[in-house]
């Protein structure tokens, strides 16, 4: 664990606000971005989780909770007051003690292809390797082109993109998260982003999720400042359809809210992992009733039998 200052909006002779943060390249990016925007001074801590140590492919860590959970015990503990998270890897269940404070706007939530030479999803050649760590990401690519070799990969997002870009490169392409790329600054290196039209996200993706300890009004207060409740109501929705099916963030699951004013509309879909079957439900209502429209959707996925495919 390692610790670092970073001055935040207004002053304040109170002790800084640690902030705690995975330490790899991108959530010390996304960390550092919104931390800035908290008021009082404010201490980035980095904590190691296990899906930063552990290399293993997400479908046998289990998932849920391997990049969550020390820094959840770390806030817990008082080791630090603040908790930036990757919503998508937050599980769907809270936990007691801790809130989820604030949501703030999103980043661009499709997925990229990030590929040799500038290619496309459709102008990859028949056969080509594309690599990606997301068994939903396997399941899209292979249910939009069952001709894909989709290979499992892990590591830092340069590590990623390297298999794609390097000189050496192994693979056709890679997938990974627009905002991920954004924010690390590799917004150039994106071939294509994927609609999530045809490629709905993983639940969430794309927004980060702020927790605080419950009751500490001094955290909630310096936090409080970048909550967008429309935000918050649309990855509020995609997560219900996440729990409700009883997958992890791992399962072949895409959720997708958007809003337009005071309409929502949400959009899922459970896959198959060898992409040969899909079952797709959308809602659109008010926003203000998105959480009983995201469960009219997961009533409808199940009675399709989605259940049979992320089990």
């Amino acid at each position: 664990m390692s610790a670092a200052p970073l001055g935040g909006t207004g002053e304040s002779t109170a002790a800084p606000l640690r902030v705690g943060t995975r330490g790899s390249l991108l959530a010390l990016a996304q960390t550092h971005d919104i931390a800035a925007r908290f008021a009082g001074v404010v201490e980035i801590v980095e904590i190691s989780t296990k899906g930063d140590v552990d290399r293993s492919p997400l479908s046998q860590l289990g998932g849920t909770g391997v990049f969550v959970s020390a820094l959840r015990d770390a806030l817990l503990g008082g080791e630090i007051d603040v908790a930036v998270h990757s919503m998508k890897d937050l599980p769907t269940l809270p936990q007691e003690g801790i809130r989820l404070a604030a949501v703030p706007v999103r980043n661009d939530p499709r997925d990229a292809l990030v590929a040799r030479d500038g290619l496309q999803l459709k102008t990859l050649p028949k056969g080509a390797k594309v690599g990606t760590g997301s068994p939903r990401r396997k399941a899209q690519l292979l249910h939009a082109r069952p001709d894909l070799d989709v290979v499992d990969i892990r590591g830092n997002i340069t590590t990623r993109m390297n298999r794609a870009l390097a000189e050496n490169a192994d693979l056709d392409a890679v997938v990974l998260a627009v905002a991920g790329l954004n924010r690390g600054g590799f917004s150039d290196r994106v071939s294509e982003a994927l609609s999530t039209a045809e490629f709905l996200p993983a639940p969430a993706q794309g927004a980060l999720g702020i927790e605080t300890r419950d009751g500490d009004e001094r955290s909630l207060a310096a936090v409080a400042g970048v909550d967008d409740p429309v935000t918050a109501a649309c990855a509020a929705a995609e997560r219900i359809v996440l729990r409700g099916l009883e997958a992890g963030c791992a399962a072949p699951v895409g959720a997708f809210a958007s809003a337009d004013g005071d309409t929502v509309q949400i959009d899922a879909a459970a896959y198959a992992l060898d992409g040969s079957r899909s079952i797709r439900a959308s809602r659109e209502g008010a926003v203000a009733d998105s959480v009983a429209l995201a469960n009219d959707l997961v009533a409808e996925l199940l009675d399709g039998g989605a259940k049979e495919l992320v089990g």
